[in-house]
C-alpha cells in the first residue's frame, strides 16, 4: 500500500505550496492511494491521524510525504523515525530529497535536512517572542485580539434582551448569541462581587 501524509501548523496555512490540498495534489500524483492529514504545529507530540498512520504500516508499505518537516521538526525524531521506518521494511519517499535507505549519504542528506527545519522553526520562535517585546514596549499595549464591539454597543445589547429574543437581538445589532451570554455572566458577576 502507498500511503501520503500531509500536515499544517495551521487551518489557514498556504505558503510555499505547504497548504493540505497543495500537498495532499503533490501525494496523489505521486502514487499515494491513501492520505493521512493534520492540522497540529510541529513541536506538538500528539498527531492522531500520524499515529493512526504509523499503526497502519506495515512491510512492504510506501509513505511518502512532500517534505521532511511535514511528519518531524527535530532532526533526533525525524532521522530517528525515518531509520525505524526504513528496519521495519517501509519505503520513504520525501517528494524534494528522494527515496530514503540507510546507506550513509542519504542518512547525511536526511540529518542536514532536518537541522535545518530545525533552525527554521527556532528562528520563527525566536523572531515572534522578539516582536512581543517590542510591541509591549508601545503604550496602550494589550495583549490578545482587539475587541470586536465597544463596550457601548454591548450595553446596549443587553439592555434590548429584556424585551427580545436573543435572535432578533442578534439581528439588530450583528453581536453572535454566544457574545451576549459571556457579556450577561459578566455583568452578573460584577454585580455578585459589589
Amino acid at each position: 500500500m502507498v500511503y501520503g501524509y500531509a500536515r499544517v501548523s495551521t487551518k489557514g496555512q498556504a505558503k510555499d505550496g505547504n497548504s493540505l490540498e497543495a500537498q495532499e495534489k503533490c501525494l496523489k500524483e505521486a502514487g499515494a492511494v491513501k492520505i493521512y492529514k493534520d492540522v497540529f504545529t510541529g513541536s506538538k507530540a500528539d498527531r492522531p491521524e500520524f499515529d493512526k498512520l504509523m499503526h497502519d504500516l506495515v512491510e512492504g508499505d510506501m509513505l511518502i510525504v512532500t517534505k521532511l518537516d511535514r511528519f518531524a521538526r527535530s532532526m533526533l525524531q525525524g532521522s530517528e523515525l525515518v531509520a525505524k521506518l526504513i528496519r521495519d521494511g517501509i519505503t520513504v519517499h520525501i517528494l524534494n530529497i528522494g527515496i530514503m535507505d540507510n546507506k550513509p549519504a542519504s542518512k547525511l542528506i536526511r540529518n542536514i535536512f532536518f537541522a535545518f527545519a530545525e533552525f527554521e522553526r527556532d528562528m520563527i520562535i525566536e523572531r515572534t517572542q522578539e516582536g512581543k517585546r517590542i510591541a509591549k514596549q508601545r503604550a496602550g499595549y494589550k495583549e490578545g485580539r482587539p475587541k470586536k464591539y465597544r463596550k457601548q454597543q454591548i450595553e446596549h445589547a443587553l439592555q434590548l434582551l429584556e424585551n427580545h429574543s436573543y435572535r432578533q437581538v442578534e439581528e439588530l445589532t450583528g453581536i453572535s448569541k454566544s457574545t451576549l451570554i459571556r457579556a450577561k455572566r459578566k455583568k452578573y458577576e460584577k454585580t455578585i462581587d459589589k
